[in-house]
């Protein structure tokens, strides 16, 4: 196994880190506070090539493996998680659906502006009785004509209330179950659309918000793949999306631990730098160990989506590992640095409150095990 970076890879890490440290730790906390959404961020990200990494070229992405779309999202979870979350798998998800789904008009109308950063995407699929269980959904679209009348709610979604476009979810043949799920690109301004925001914790510039839908008209175009795809279309990019949230994790985890190993050698107590009780430096190089652990495991996945190989075990491993030990590697940091870290001075409980979000999306821990104990023992040793 070649553990190195290759030379593109490590322009692309450079780049990357120089747009970090320029513009994006210095507002992190900035959006925190003021519950908007950067769009100035959002399109400078554009113009360099970080939304829509994996989309061919031709298509107007840059036609990265997954590795390297890996690679960029850690890197730019150290400035701001938000965005990464908001790149790389939203952005990403969307555009490789889009990509592969999408009619040449549906390409034509929005592939090209979200991969530039002049349109933001959201993914509508939750719905206040569906969330983990996604086929009970109840929202619905009926053909009529050349158009597609969609009703219903979706809850859950992040950047909802920036959003200009959702792929929204819904069901055309309501008796036929997960089969009967079909994906369509909405406006989010067309006539019937109302949105409604919430107040969480963290994420706050994600936006997160609910979508309600009466008797949206939508052309048939603007179905994604065939009816029925719907639910396929999704479920196959929770492997790749579940893997990029467990490496935003990571990132946030790294740049957190790197600051607390300099706190607690300029930190002095009883005459010493807190860096040489053991009860400081024990606790940070066991999440040092973890962090670097669960992060091989990430790229090994990435590894084999790029060689075509089956990932899915390996996918939710990620998902529950990284943010459950991100978040506990976050939180011991912020009691490293005492009352501090308790106080809005310092970035830590900004990434306690925002990595904690990820212990739900794309799946909890619980649904990451059921995925795991599905491919290691077979289907039918599931409990239901």
């Amino acid at each position: 196994m070649d553990f190195s970076l290759n030379e593109e890879q490590t322009v692309m890490v450079k780049m990357i880190r120089d747009f970090v440290k320029k513009e994006l730790q210095s507002t992190y906390a900035h959006w925190d506070r003021t519950d908007d959404f950067p769009v100035e961020h959002w399109r400078k990200m554009g113009n360099l090539g970080l939304i829509g990494m994996n989309v061919a070229s031709e298509e107007g992405g840059q036609g990265t493996d997954s590795v390297t779309t890996g690679l960029a999202a850690e890197e730019i979870a150290k400035g701001d998680s938000n965005m990464a979350i908001a790149s790389f798998v939203v952005g990403e998800l969307i555009t490789g659906i889009i990509e592969k789904y999408g009619s040449g008009q549906a390409k034509k109308d929005w592939l090209g502006p979200i991969i530039a950063g002049k349109k933001v995407p959201a993914l509508c699929v939750t719905e206040p009785h569906a969330g983990t269980d996604a086929s009970a959904m109840h929202s619905r679209a009926i053909r009529k004509g050349d158009r597609y009348i969609l009703s219903g709610e979706k809850s859950g979604i992040t950047l909802m209330m920036s959003s200009d476009m959702g792929i929204v979810f819904a069901k055309t043949n309501p008796e036929a179950g997960a089969r009967g799920i079909s994906a369509f690109v909405v406006p989010t301004d067309l006539p019937g659309i109302t949105r409604q925001s919430y107040e969480d914790i963290g994420g706050k510039c994600l936006k997160r918000g609910s979508m309600f839908m009466d008797e949206v008209e939508v052309p048939d175009e603007y179905l994604l793949g065939k009816e029925g795809e719907g639910f396929k279309i999704v479920m196959r990019g929770f492997d790749f999306s579940r893997v990029i949230l467990a490496l935003i994790c990571i990132g946030a985890a790294e740049i957190t631990l790197e600051e607390t190993i300099k706190y607690t050698k300029e930190r002095h107590a009883f005459n010493m730098p807190l860096a040489k009780f053991e009860g400081v430096s024990f606790p940070i190089a066991e999440h040092c160990s973890i962090i670097e652990a669960v992060r091989c495991l990430c790229y090994r996945s990435l590894w084999l989506r790029d060689q075509g190989l089956p990932h899915t075990a390996e996918a939710a491993m990620c998902k529950w590992m990284a943010p459950r030990y991100a978040v506990n590697a976050i939180r011991d940091c912020l009691l490293l640095h005492g009352h501090y870290g308790y106080t809005q001075e310092f970035p830590i409980e900004q990434r306690l409150r925002d990595i904690m979000g990820i212990e739900i999306a794309d799946g909890t821990a619980q649904v990451s095990k059921i995925v795991i104990t599905r491919e290691i023992f077979g289907r039918e040793f599931l409990p239901y």
